[in-house]
């Protein structure tokens, strides 16, 4: 199985992001879509982003798959940086070292070809030689379940069949990251078990690190790591790990994030359920923090409101 953050966490991480910003710029509006953003990934590791639309979580995926430049901060993959790469840096990058799935199956395809030609062609472009990019295609194709199938065009594939040649379309200059846009938002329920069961053999056997987004929480239990995001920064993690010494298959534990300033963001149904607003009490009491609301008697005219 690949590397866990558990077991990974002496070594540097593969994905690092550290007060990461982006800030989308129009005549008359200004959007901040990652406000101080950080995040680190191990090398091999599995994991999703999720978060409400509008938490950020597609813009750090287009970030980190060279597609959009961020506005301020530090972001690394491997030992590139993202932030001051060149154009033609980037170009290299998303050819060599990072694959996409997007969730429309009709922008990982191209129509008229058939998935066995739909892999060679970054192979190709790669100057591989046709007997290479061949050779390649069938063993991705027979990777992802789809071998027999190669010669079918995606309008003869299903919607499962299509994000699978998606997927070994993506994988086939043997990038190190596999970034995944919603990738079965179209599927249903019983196919998108099967994608999710083929990211993880594919995470195992080539060791492949995996960044999935989605809406999905219950995919949880499908990779080692979930981070949820809001308001354009990550506000809490879901993490597995294997529990067979308590009689329990696993272990799935849910955490805050603290960033590297200290912010740390409480889930907004804890807030809502203690009535918490603008201002919390937060005391140390032994070995742990506590959070309360603020009490009636403590309320007063906060100075930036006082007439």
């Amino acid at each position: 199985m690949a590397s866990t953050p558990a077991a990974s966490s002496a070594a540097a991480p593969y994905i690092h992001c550290e007060d990461l910003f982006k800030i989308y710029k129009s005549d008359e509006l200004e959007v901040v879509a990652l406000r101080g953003l950080d995040l680190k990934v191990a090398r091999g590791e599995m994991m999703a982003i999720v978060g409400a639309s509008g938490s950020g979580k597609s813009t750090l995926l287009n970030i980190l798959a060279g597609l959009d430049t961020p506005s301020a901060g530090r972001v690394n993959v491997g030992a590139r940086d993202l932030l001051t790469a060149t154009a033609d840096d980037l170009v290299e990058y998303r050819r060599r070292e990072v694959g996409f799935v997007w969730q429309q199956t009709g922008r990982n395809l191209i129509p008229y070809l058939s998935a066995e030609q739909n892999v060679e062609v970054p192979l190709i472009l790669e100057g591989r030689s046709p007997g290479q990019a061949r050779a390649r295609a069938r063993y991705l194709l027979e990777a992802v379940g789809l071998l027999e199938r190669r010669r079918q065009r995606p309008d003869q594939l299903s919607g499962g069949e299509q994000q699978r040649v998606a997927i070994a379309v993506s994988l086939a200059n043997d990038p190190p990251l596999l970034l995944a846009d919603e990738p079965t938002g179209e599927l249903d329920s019983v196919t998108a078990d099967e994608i999710f069961r083929l990211f993880r053999t594919l995470n195992e056997t080539t060791g492949v690190t995996i960044v999935i987004v989605t809406h999905d929480r219950a995919i949880a239990r499908r990779v080692d790591r979930v981070v949820a995001m809001r308001d354009g920064r990550t506000s809490t993690e879901i993490v597995r790990h294997a529990a067979f010494s308590r009689g329990q298959g696993e272990l799935v534990e849910e955490f805050a994030v603290v960033d590297r300033s200290g912010r740390l963001q409480l889930p907004r149904e804890h807030l809502d359920a203690l009535g918490i607003g603008e201002r919390a009490r937060v005391e140390l009491t032994g070995d742990h923090v506590e959070v309360r609301p603020e009490q009636p008697s403590e309320q007063r005219p906060l100075p930036w409101r006082r007439s």
